[in-house]
Parts: structure tokens; sequence; C-alpha cells
């Protein structure tokens, strides 16, 4: 998978070398690349912000670099047909269901907006071109959408094959299967300040095991995210 990041701050995405996507970017399986949208003004103060028509406080994003900046990735090469994913408050809420979606892709391109946002000329016009997404972190407002950017490459590359060393711990984990949020773990000792794992987790019974983790996910979502639960979850 190939991801490409437009951003006026680069230099935040250098997290991405470590831990789990450093090693699938050294591998090859994930091809991720941050450009630098002032590299695409030709004023020498580099300007990618104005004021905006009808007033109102704040600064929006010009168009003319934007334009150039994604023209100059969305034909990667012969039937590239890459999504671009504007992060905005104002998009749909992102998900574990989106993350499997955008896994399954072999290009994306996240433009990282800021201030008041992107001018929205920018967002119909590669609507019209080809597949756009705005999608939303959650319900509040973060200084950029770089931070955003940054969760949904996680959530989605971990997804990506061969990125996860072991692809059945994806499948247990909160979100997944029935949207469930995950049961609570453990490992040694046994006792730790008076508190004790469970016994049934030392049971050796992998059947009882079984039924006590999907009781715990189910109390669990009951819990903090009740509205998760369907009506046939028993």
């Amino acid at each position: 998978m190939r991801v490409d990041i437009v951003t006026i701050f680069p230099e935040f995405f250098g997290v991405l070398d470590v831990s789990l996507l450093g090693k699938a970017r050294q591998s090859g399986i994930l091809e991720i690349e941050a450009h630098d949208l002032r590299a695409h003004t030709h004023d020498r103060h580099r300007t990618v912000d104005d004021t905006p028509y009808g007033g109102g406080a704040g600064m929006v994003m010009k168009p003319e670099p934007w334009g150039e900046a994604l023209d100059s990735l969305i034909d990667a090469g012969p039937g590239d047909d890459p999504v671009i994913v504007f992060t905005s408050p104002a998009g749909e809420r992102f998900t574990q269901a989106t993350a499997r979606e955008l896994a399954e892709e072999s290009h994306l391109i996240f433009a990282c907006g800021r201030y008041e946002g992107i001018d929205q000329r920018v967002v119909d016009h590669y609507a019209a071109r080809g597949r756009v997404r705005l999608l939303s972190l959650g319900d509040y407002v973060l200084n950029g959408g770089e931070v955003a950017a940054m969760a949904m490459i996680e959530a989605i590359g971990r997804l990506v094959p061969g990125v996860v060393g072991n692809p059945e711990s994806l499948v247990e984990e909160s979100h997944e299967g029935e949207g469930l949020l995950e049961y609570p773990s453990y490992t040694k000792p046994a006792l730790w300040r008076d508190l004790e794992v469970p016994p049934i987790l030392r049971s050796g019974d992998h059947g009882k095991v079984a039924a006590w983790r999907r009781e715990q996910q189910i109390e669990r979502t009951r819990r903090v995210r009740p509205e998760l639960l369907g009506d046939d979850v028993s």
C-alpha cells in the first residue's frame, strides 16, 4: 500500500518510522511519504492561507497549493485510483469498519487541513475527478488534521496483510467481529498486589475460557459503550 500525506508539518509524521509501521515501511509492505504543502507555493512567504470570503474569524487554506500538491500525487501510474481523505470535523465518523475498508486500497492520500479548513472547491474538484472521503476522528476539534491522519494511518496500516506478525490477534480486538469491546487481558504473575488473575484463565479449559471472555466482552460493552450492543447479542 502507498500512503501520501500532504501537510504543512511533514516532520510531524517522523513517528511513523517506529514500531510495526516502521518495520512495514522498511520491508516494503507500506510506502508512506509526507509532502510539504508549502513546496507548492510561489511567493516569498510561502503562503498557504487567506481571509475567508463573507467574513468571519480565522483563515482558510488556499486552493492553488492544494491543487498543485494533489495533482502531483493522483497520477502515480497506470491504473492508479487513489482515495483522497480529507481529515475534517465535518466528515463522517472514522470507525474500525472504515479502517478495514480503506486497508484494501492500494493508494491513499491524506490531506491535512489547518486553520478554518481547506477551500471547499478543492474537495469539490477532486470529488468530481475521483474518490474522496471526508473523515473525522470524533465529535471534537483539533488544531489540524495531522493527529487525525496519524491515527487513521495506524488503524488502517496495521490491517494490511503482513504488518502485524500474528493476524489472529486482530480478530479478537475491540470493534472487530460483532463490534464488541475487547475482554480484559492478564499475564504472569498470578497474584500481584493482592489482585489475582481470574482462576478460570488458569484452568486449562479452553471452552470455559472462551465463554468467560465472551461474557466479559458483553458486560464491558454494556457498561462502557451500550450503543454498540445489537438486539441479538446475548
